[in-house]
C-alpha cells in the first residue's frame, strides 16, 4: 500500500494505523501476512489499536485488536 505521508513502505506504527484506517482487502492479507512472519509487529498492531479502542464505531481497530490478542 502507498502511504499518503510517509516517505517509505515499512510496517511502522504510522504505516500499520494508515493500512488498518483505509487499508483495502489486499492491504489487510498483507498486513496479515506480515505479522504472521514476524510476531513483533503484532505488538505493534495492538498498540496502534489501544489509541482508537475508547471508540466503539472503530470497528476496524477492534477487529486488528481481537485478531493481535489471539495470536500473541
Amino acid at each position: 500500500m502507498l502511504h499518503r505521508h510517509l516517505n517509505h513502505q515499512e510496517l511502522t506504527l504510522a504505516a500499520i494505523d494508515d493500512v488498518i484506517s483505509r487499508g483495502k482487502r489486499q492491504d489487510w492479507s498483507e498486513l496479515r501476512q506480515a505479522v504472521l512472519g514476524d510476531t513483533a509487529l503484532l505488538a505493534k498492531v495492538l498498540r496502534v489499536c489501544q489509541a482508537h479502542i475508547d471508540d466503539p464505531y472503530a470497528q476496524r481497530y477492534h477487529f486488528w485488536k481481537h485478531y493481535a490478542e489471539r495470536h500473541l
